[in-house]
């Protein structure tokens, strides 16, 4: 892991092969008394993507986080799970430094909020599409309202079996390793049970179920650390906590 900016804190680490966690993390403050953490994930390939731009205000020591692995401006998509602030609050700040990239969202996104935000038009993904970066592969699974959002959804990278899994299990805290074996379920079930974020969709167990047949060994958690492990049975633990 390796400090990018010492007055933010922020971070960046690879969690497996061409994927960095880039962390920056929050003081406890009387929203969120333990601290917080927001994470965006970076791809390094023939055709980068950043996944989750974070808030506006982070764009400055995110971008600077990028620039120690590779050149800002050679960024290709920006992926979002949801339309929601800290996941691209900063989309249009990227947009202008990064002049071939893209917003990256279902299609459900794209047609409701990105394409009218967005300086520049987004590729919006139907379920199941897959998207070549170069040798990394990633496909979109839609998960509507899982845990918010109608336009919500995830990608997949097939090389590296990595989930990039949102919020599903949000951790409380400013203090995280960039990927651990531990538990994870429990700290995010406890951070739900305090704020309930979840839409607690009927389709939750199926949804779940779709995310969980892709038997991901990684979960790139967008708040906390990132998990390693099997990934299909722990998500498995997370709907049967969720019913």
């Amino acid at each position: 892991m390796k400090i990018t900016n010492p007055q933010s804190n922020t971070s960046i680490a690879e969690i497996g092969d061409g994927i960095y966690r880039i962390s920056t993390p929050v003081s406890p403050n009387p929203a969120l008394p333990a601290g917080f953490t927001f994470n965006q994930f970076l791809i390094v390939d023939d055709e980068p993507l950043l996944f989750h731009t974070g808030l506006r205000g982070l764009f400055p020591v995110v971008s600077e986080a990028i620039e120690a692995v590779i050149p800002v401006d050679t960024l290709r998509y920006l992926g979002i799970s949801h339309f929601e602030a800290d996941e691209c609050g900063a989309l249009n700040d990227f947009l202008a430094v990064a002049p071939h990239a893209v917003p990256l969202c279902s299609a459900v996104a794209k047609m409701v909020s990105v394409d009218d935000v967005a300086d520049r038009e987004a590729r919006g993904l139907g379920d199941g599409e897959q998207l070549t970066l170069g040798a990394h592969t990633v496909g979109w699974i839609d998960t509507p309202h899982l845990p918010h959002g109608w336009d919500c959804g995830y990608l997949f990278e097939k090389k590296t079996s990595t989930l990039f899994c949102g919020d599903l299990f949000t951790q409380p805290g400013a203090e995280h390793a960039p990927l651990i074996e531990g538990d994870i379920l429990g700290p995010s079930e406890a951070m739900r049970e305090a704020m309930d974020y979840y839409a607690h969709t009927k389709n939750t167990d199926g949804l779940i179920a779709k995310l969980a047949a892709n038997q991901p060994t990684t979960l790139a958690c967008m708040h906390g650390s990132s998990w390693s492990g099997n990934g299909g049975e722990l998500l498995d633990e997370l709907a049967a906590a969720l019913r």
